[in-house]
C-alpha cells in the first residue's frame, strides 16, 4: 500500500507505506541520509527508525534544522555525559538531564562531590563515546518491568520516577552502548552526531525541585550544530562575564546588596543619578503622551486581593502582614490599586482613554536561588501604567503605546525589538468566552500596529493575554522588557465602570502596560549592555576636570563651574599626579569625556578633551565642547 509524503517545499512522493524517516532521507540523497538527525511527521518530532504509517507532511531535521535540531543535539548530549560519568564513575546514580536553552545538565547523585578537573576527564571520555558511533536505540518496556531492571542495577532515582507513571503506560527506553535511560526521545541515530559541546560549570539542585529532598550535584554544558556556533556561544559568555553587572556595579560605585536585605538594592549616589535620569526621562515621555500619574498604598488588606484574584492566583509570591486582626499584603503589582482611583468617582465615556501610570514599589517573596544582582530581586519599582479605555479604542491604544516603546527603547540604544504574543495560561481567571474575547481585541490591534509576532501558548497574565517586547543587546543576548496585556477581567471583578455614550453603564477595558519592566532589572541590563560605559545623558560622571599642573587649578576651576551651570555633572581631580595616570584611572570608571587643562590650555582659553576609548585627544574652546556635550544630551546619541 503506497503513501503521500509531502515535503516543506510542497513536492510529494509516493512511498511504501511502513517507510522509516532514514530510509526517506537515504532517497533522497545519500549526503542527506549521513547528516539527518531526526524527521518532523505532522509537526512532531521522531527518531528517523520510526516508521511512517499514513500519508504525511515531514521534514528531515539536519543540523541546519534551527530550534529543533539543537534541542535533539543537547538531549543527545546530556544522554553523552550520563554514559560518561558512569563509565568513569561507576557508583553514580543518573537522575534527570534534559535539553535547555543554550545548552543541557545532568543531576547526579554521588557521594563524592565532583571537581572542577573532573569536567576535563567527563568531557575526553563523552569524546571517545562519540567516536565509538554507538547507535541510540529506542526500547519499549512495561512500566513494572522497567521498575525492577532500574532497582536491580541500583538507579533507585530512575526507578522512582518510573514508578510514578500510570501503569498502564508503556515506557520509552533509550540504549546507546552499555548505558540505557529513561527517555521520549527523540535522539540522532547515533552519538557520531554530536560534535560540538563543552562541559561549563557545577551547581547543585534538589531532587525533583524540592528543598525537602537531598541534594544532587549537576553538571551542565553547552552543545551546537557547528564548531563556529559554538565558539560565538563561548565567545558571548566571555563577555558576558567581562559585562556582569554586578562587577561593573561595584568597580564603578553604583550599588550594593547585602544579607540584611535580602533582594533589596541600596543604591549609591551615582547609582541613583541613573535611576533618577531614567525615571525623570520616563515622565517627561508620560506627560508628552497624556498620562496622569499617581502614588498608591504599599500594604493593602487582602480583601482587596481576594476580590482581584490575585489572591487565589499569586499568594505565595505576596509579603503578608498581620494587623490587628487584619491581613494585609505588600503589594506585588499595582493594578488593584489603579482600579480603586479609578473607582473614585463615575466617569464618563468622555474621560476615556484614562492612562494612569505609577513609578510603583512593589515586592514579591522570589525564592532566595532565584537572586541575581539586580536582575531579580524581590523589592522593584515598576514603570507602570493601566489604560482604561472603552472596547472600540484598544486598537488605537496599541498602536499609541507601540509608538512610545519604539522611541523609548531607541533613545535607549536599541534597534532591534522582537514580539511575542502570550495565549492564555492553564492557570488563569475568567471563562473561556472571555479569554475568546480579549485574545481576539489584542490579535485585532496587533494587526493594526503592523507587529509581527510570534505565538507564545500558555504564557499570558492570570487575567488577560499579553505582547512581550524583547530587546536584543551588544553581544546579542535577548532581554524581555516591555508588556501590554488586554484586560476584560479586573474591572469586572472590582465593579469598574462608566457612563457609555448611550446613557448605559459598561465596563472599561483595562490596558496593563509597562515599557521597561522594573527599573531594577532594566538598569542591570543596561550596564551590560554598554559595558558600564553609558551614554553621555546616562553617566553618573560625565565629565572630570583633570589638571596637568596646580598653577593651572584656579583656571580648571571657572571651567568646571561653567559646566556645572550648564547642568552637566563634573567631577575635579586637582590631585598632583600625573595626568596619565588620572587618564586611566578615570577611563576606568568609565567616564565619557576627561578634559585635562594644564598651562597651554589656561593661555589659549582651551581644554584638551580626550573621548572614553580613544587615545587621541581634541582642543576645542569650552563654548565648543559645551555646545557638542549638550547636543549629544539632547539627541540620546
Amino acid at each position: 500500500m503506497q503513501i503521500k509524503i509531502t515535503f516543506p517545499d510542497g513536492a510529494a512522493r509516493e512511498f511504501s507505506r511502513g517507510i522509516s524517516g532514514a530510509e526517506i532521507a537515504k532517497s533522497i540523497s545519500i549526503s542527506l541520509s549521513k547528516v539527518a538527525l531526526a524527521i518532523k511527521v505532522d509537526g512532531e518530532l521522531r527518531d528517523l527508525s520510526r516508521l511512517i504509517e499514513a500519508d504525511s507532511k515531514i521534514e528531515i531535521i539536519t543540523p541546519k534544522s534551527g530550534a529543533d535540531a539543537l534541542e535533539i543535539i543537547r538531549h543527545d548530549a546530556a544522554h553523552i555525559m550520563a554514559e560518561a560519568v558512569k563509565e568513569l564513575f561507576p557508583d553514580t546514580q543518573v537522575t534527570i538531564g534534559p535539553a535547555i536553552e543554550n545548552g543541557f545538565f545532568y543531576d547526579f547523585a554521588r557521594k563524592e562531590p565532583f571537581a572542577l578537573e573532573d569536567l576535563e576527564k567527563i568531557e575526553a571520555k563523552m569524546r571517545e563515546i562519540v567516536k565509538r558511533d554507538e547507535p541510540l536505540v529506542r526500547e519499549v518496556w512495561q512500566r513494572d518491568d522497567a521498575v525492577k531492571f532500574f532497582e536491580s542495577i541500583g538507579e533507585k532515582y530512575k526507578a522512582e520516577i518510573i514508578a510514578s507513571i500510570p501503569s498502564d503506560q508503556d515506557i520509552s527506553l533509550y540504549r546507546q552502548g552499555n548505558f540505557i535511560d529513561l527517555c521520549r526521545g527523540p535522539h540522532a541515530p547515533s552519538t557520531s552526531h554530536i560534535k560540538h559541546f563543552k562541559l561549563m560549570k557545577l551547581a547543585g539542585a534538589y531532587w525533583r525541585g524540592d528543598a525537602k529532598n537531598e541534594m544532587l550535584q549537576r553538571i551542565y554544558g553547552t552543545a551546537w550544530e557547528s564548531e563556529e556556533s559554538l565558539k560565538n556561544h563561548l565567545h558571548m559568555l566571555e563577555e558576558a562575564e567581562k559585562r556582569d553587572h554586578r562587577k561593573i556595579g561595584r568597580a564603578m560605585d553604583l550599588f550594593h546588596i547585602q544579607e540584611e536585605a535580602v533582594g533589596s538594592v541600596f543604591w549609591h549616589p551615582k547609582g541613583w543619578v541613573i535611576y533618577r535620569e531614567i525615571e525623570n526621562y520616563i515622565r517627561e515621555k508620560l506627560e508628552k503622551n497624556n498620562y496622569v500619574e499617581v502614588k498608591t498604598p504599599q500594604m493593602v488588606d487582602k480583601i482587596l486581593w481576594e476580590k482581584s484574584g490575585h489572591w487565589e492566583k499569586f499568594q505565595e509570591n505576596m509579603f503578608v502582614v498581620e494587623s490587628e486582626e487584619r491581613t494585609l499584603a505588600i503589594k506585588p503589582m499595582n493594578c488593584p490599586c489603579h482600579v480603586q482611583i479609578f473607582n473614585q468617582e463615575l466617569k464618563s465615556y468622555r474621560q476615556l482613554p484614562l492612562r494612569m501610570a505609577e513609578f510603583g514599589s512593589c515586592h514579591r517573596n522570589e525564592p532566595s536561588g532565584s537572586l541575581h544582582g539586580i536582575m531579580r530581586v524581590r523589592a522593584f519599582t515598576q514603570d507602570d501604567a493601566h489604560i482604561f479605555c472603552e472596547e472600540d479604542q484598544i486598537n488605537s491604544e496599541t498602536v499609541a503605546f507601540c509608538e512610545l516603546l519604539k522611541e523609548v527603547y531607541h533613545d535607549f540604544g536599541f534597534e532591534n525589538v522582537t514580539v511575542k504574543f502570550s495565549t492564555r495560561p492553564e492557570k488563569r481567571a475568567g471563562s473561556d468566552a472571555t479569554w475568546d474575547k480579549a485574545e481576539a481585541a489584542l490579535a485585532e490591534a496587533v494587526k493594526v500596529a503592523g507587529l509581527d509576532c510570534e505565538i507564545n501558548p500558555g504564557e499570558g497574565a492570570f487575567y488577560g493575554p499579553k505582547l512581550e517586547f524583547t530587546l536584543v543587546d551588544a553581544i546579542k543576548r535577548e532581554w524581555q522588557c516591555g508588556t501590554l496585556q488586554v484586560d476584560f477581567i479586573l474591572p469586572e471583578r472590582l465593579d469598574a465602570s462608566y457612563v457609555a455614550k448611550d446613557g448605559t453603564r459598561k465596563r472599561p477595558v483595562m490596558l496593563h502596560r509597562a515599557l521597561l519592566g522594573s527599573f531594577e532589572r532594566f538598569i542591570g541590563m543596561l550596564i551590560e549592555n554598554y559595558a558600564g560605559k553609558f551614554p553621555l545623558w546616562l553617566a553618573p560622571v560625565q565629565m572630570v576636570i583633570a589638571t596637568i599642573t596646580n598653577d593651572s587649578d584656579g583656571y580648571a576651576k571657572g571651567v568646571s563651574e561653567k559646566l556645572k551651570e550648564c547642568g552637566f555633572r563634573v567631577e575635579n581631580d586637582f590631585d598632583a599626579q600625573k595626568i596619565n595616570a588620572k587618564i586611566r584611572e578615570h577611563s576606568l570608571k568609565k567616564v565619557p569625556y576627561i578634559l585635562a587643562i594644564g598651562k597651554k590650555e589656561s593661555e589659549s582659553v582651551t581644554v584638551s578633551v580626550r573621548k572614553l576609548g580613544e587615545e587621541t585627544q581634541q582642543v576645542m574652546s569650552v563654548a565648543e565642547f559645551i555646545s557638542m556635550a549638550q547636543k549629544q544630551v539632547s539627541e540620546k546619541s
